[in-house]
């Protein structure tokens, strides 16, 4: 029991991300993303993330393109259980999210940059806890002869995960209708998980059970990426592949505590074999605590990503793209080998129309579909994922010739999740919003 509660515990305060793309992988920074996510055919400032190559048929010149996000995210958890059901609510949020990239052309040799959070972008809080983990807890305490109604329980739970990343990318137009570039991304992964969960008896003057964590997490990783893009009048076929990342991360341990109130050891010791049973327990605290100490590190890894994308230009003013992601998440490393659980890899289906309305105005709108390969094995409290589709819609305004401004907005739906647990079943659900507004400029 002791075992499942601290690692409950550890799960249940891991970060979550508040974007678009696969588990650990974030692709929309460019506001255009917002209003049309397949860009995996762009040829515009918006290809330096989602067509490197495709930027031999851009701007002859320097591009800059400075853009602002604001996602917000609602992440809950219903615990049903034999005595009624309750819902704990997550908020997610990050605050006005920035990307920057830029890009140079002179004749067949073009270079690009990117700077953004490129992962993981994302904070979340359980102001009540979560209800696998006091559930446990009030299930230990019964065990001991502790009810229910003769403690109090303040519980509380907060993460935060972001990668930011910086990369280059250099291409070559080989032919009037073929060009490629190679890149690299270098990657900084900061975190944190801060949580405590504590039973109190002021009856009797003294802690029950107390769990605390407060650990910071660092660590880098490098992303070597590959680009090709062919166009030949009104169509244009693209394949970009991001080899996996490898991001190890150093623990910054402030605190670390799992323990049980004199109150319950002397309540267990007190019994027949309660001596050999805290033992027992002291042994599994040691044993799990291990991987949280200060100084051990831990595995995010961001997994290798193959996009492929198809557009057609049906008239001078009417576009169309369908592309497709896969993310191999099952090769890449998570925390506690989280990966294994899943049964497949992250797939995901994008398709959008592009619109010119005159020479001054552009309308755009997309749709996403993302599976995950979700197992009741891999989700763990705020630790989860729900399969979703996703629209969005916006415009574009060239105020001059040489300055562009994009707006956005896409919303997540989320298909429920339920899982079978030990006490029940748990629903996990989640709602996702983001707003966009950027501008291009050429010079």
């Amino acid at each position: 029991m002791m075992k499942k509660l601290f690692l409950t515990f550890i799960v249940a305060v891991i970060a979550v991300t508040v974007k678009a793309g696969g588990l650990m992988t974030n692709t929309n920074y460019h506001v255009a993303f917002d209003r049309m996510m397949p860009r995996g055919a762009s040829f515009d400032i918006s290809a330096a993330y989602s067509n490197p190559a495709g930027l031999a048929w851009g701007y002859d010149g320097w591009q800059l393109s400075l853009n602002f996000q604001k996602p917000w995210q609602n992440r809950d958890i219903e615990a049903i259980t034999p005595a009624g059901s309750q819902t704990y609510e997550g908020v997610a949020s990050a605050p006005i999210v920035p990307a920057l990239m830029a890009s140079y052309k002179k004749d067949k040799l073009f270079v690009s940059s990117m700077l953004g959070i490129v992962g993981s972008g994302g904070f979340v809080q359980y102001d009540n806890g979560v209800p696998m983990f006091n559930i446990l807890l009030s299930s230990l305490l019964a065990s001991n002869g502790i009810q229910p109604g003769s403690y109090d329980l303040d519980s509380e739970m907060k993460g935060k995960q972001y990668i930011y990343g910086g990369q280059l990318s250099v291409g070559y137009k080989f032919m009037d209708y073929l060009s490629a570039a190679v890149g690299l991304r270098v990657n900084y992964y900061d975190g944190y998980y801060r949580g405590h969960v504590k039973a109190d008896n002021h009856i009797l003057l003294g802690d029950l059970a107390a769990l605390l964590l407060d650990v910071d997490q660092k660590g880098w990783g490098f992303t070597p990426m590959l680009s090709v893009n062919y166009h030949k009048g009104p169509l244009a076929l693209t394949a970009r592949y991001e080899f996996r990342t490898k991001i190890n991360t150093t623990n910054d341990t402030n605190v670390l505590d799992a323990s049980l109130g004199m109150n319950v050891i002397k309540a267990m010791a007190a019994q027949p074999g309660g001596l050999e049973k805290l033992e027992s327990i002291q042994r599994m605290l040691g044993a799990y605590t291990a991987p949280y100490q200060d100084g051990a590190e831990t595995r995010y890894d961001m997994p290798a990503m193959l996009s492929v994308a198809a557009g057609y230009e049906f008239t001078p003013k009417l576009r169309a793209t369908l592309e497709y992601h896969f993310y191999d998440d099952k090769n890449a490393k998570m925390s506690g080998d989280r990966q294994e659980e899943l049964s497949h890899g992250t797939n995901e289906i994008l398709a959008g129309l592009e619109y010119d309305i005159n020479e001054k105005f552009t309308v755009s709108c997309g749709v996403q579909r993302t599976d995950y390969g979700l197992s009741d094995e891999y989700q763990q409290d705020t630790s989860f994922a729900c399969d979703s589709y996703s629209v969005g819609l916006g415009g574009a305004w060239s105020v001059t010739e040489k300055i562009r401004v994009n707006a956005g907005y896409f919303i997540s739906l989320y298909s429920d999740y339920t899982k079978a647990t030990s006490y029940g079943s748990e629903v996990f659900s989640r709602t996702n919003n983001v707003i966009g507004l950027g501008i291009d400029y050429k010079f």
